[in-house]
């Protein structure tokens, strides 16, 4: 036989044996995967899987259509994702398939990515964050939680676009000599007679693009009210809700945004990590022993923050003519701090009492007394 044909047969069988080692390793590594981290995308996914050990045994690339069918394949493991946009559709339909699923704050991960930025950089940062065993991981929310979110993002949208309408009509007359106050009600008042008014500057190009977008204002205006309605009706129809309307400082509004953003309760340890969460305890710069406390950190959701903070405001306006524990309360705070300390103050406790009827399942008592 001629030896280049003996050699290059030799070569062929060779690779072959490497072909279906490398593929039975691959399959093996798949079923002892006891972590796995996706970088979660639009299209593209990136998998970083880990052992019992912590060590990198899988990293695969997928597309959207395929990840179902990957994950479904692999044995029961601990999946972790950023959390982020589908991040909860994901949780839902991984944990369906038997997995462990656990969603991170992406300013957890940030600080374990090495080097550059990239995907698969990212894959390995949200593994090595998570195996931390103090790391905090985000409550996920169910489908009733994420509707309820959508109808308030949908209306802070709403209620933004007729704050930059009401503005740009007051700039814009500014311009022609006419100051209108600054609320909705002097600017629905004022509107009409300006427009009808023959002895000032507007020239009819004015008056009919000032038309135009008072129209727009009042029809955003409607709709706002539209879904001012439809978190009223979810608010009598939920009883958590229901249980939270009962504290001072607390609407439709705020109790259907709590239940969305706590979800299950016992996600948090106490009532103050869940204001914690929301950004109502101070910021830390402490060192040497010497502990230094500055503004709220400002964390968390924003938008709950504020309409708290919004509500602790109508009760501290309104607290020097009742005599309940907790107007005796807000007086004494205003006797030794700032008005805006105390407002800050009264939110992080409704936050804290909120936490603690619907992790305790209790009813609100308006006589319980309030620690400093």
């Amino acid at each position: 036989m001629d030896p280049l044909a003996r050699v290059t047969g030799f070569l062929k069988s060779h690779c072959y044996i490497i072909i279906i080692t490398s593929e039975q390793t691959n399959e093996e590594s798949v079923m002892n995967i006891n972590l796995l981290a996706i970088d979660l995308a639009k299209n593209i996914f990136q998998l970083h899987g880990n052992d019992i050990n912590g060590h990198c045994i899988y990293k695969k690339r997928v597309t959207r259509a395929k990840l179902p069918e990957i994950i479904a394949n692999l044995s029961a493991c601990t999946i972790v994702m950023e959390s982020c946009g589908a991040s909860n559709y994901w949780h839902r339909k991984f944990t369906t398939l038997g997995h462990t699923v656990k969603l991170i704050a992406p300013q957890y991960v940030k600080p374990f990515v090495k080097t550059n930025k990239n995907d698969m950089n990212d894959a390995e940062a949200i593994a090595e964050a998570a195996s931390r065993p103090s790391m905090i991981f985000v409550p996920p929310k169910n489908i009733h939680q994420q509707d309820i979110q959508s109808i308030h993002r949908i209306r802070l949208r709403l209620v933004r676009t007729k704050t930059k309408l009401s503005n740009q009509m007051r700039g814009l007359l500014m311009e022609y000599g006419i100051f209108i106050n600054q609320s909705y009600a002097s600017l629905k008042e004022a509107i009409p007679g300006t427009l009808e008014d023959p002895n000032n500057e507007l020239t009819t190009l004015t008056r009919e693009f000032i038309q135009d977008v008072y129209d727009e204002f009042l029809l955003i205006e409607a709709k706002v009210k539209q879904y001012d309605l439809r978190i009223k009706s979810l608010a009598e129809t939920d009883e958590s809700s229901q249980k939270l309307l009962k504290i001072e400082g607390v609407g439709p509004i705020i109790a259907t945004a709590l239940t969305a953003t706590m979800g299950d309760p016992l996600n948090f340890k106490n009532g103050r990590h869940f204001a914690a969460y929301l950004g109502l305890v101070p910021r830390q710069n402490s060192s040497g022993g010497k502990n230094v406390l500055l503004g709220i950190s400002k964390r968390g959701d924003k938008y709950l923050r504020s309409m708290l903070i919004h509500g602790a405001r109508s009760v501290v306006a309104n607290a020097k003519n009742k005599q309940d524990p907790k107007s005796i309360w807000v007086m004494n705070k205003l006797a030794r701090s700032n008005h805006n300390k105390t407002v800050i103050a009264l939110a992080n406790k409704i936050a804290k009492i909120a936490w603690a009827i619907l992790a305790h399942d209790t009813e609100y008592d308006i006589n319980h007394k309030l620690t400093t």
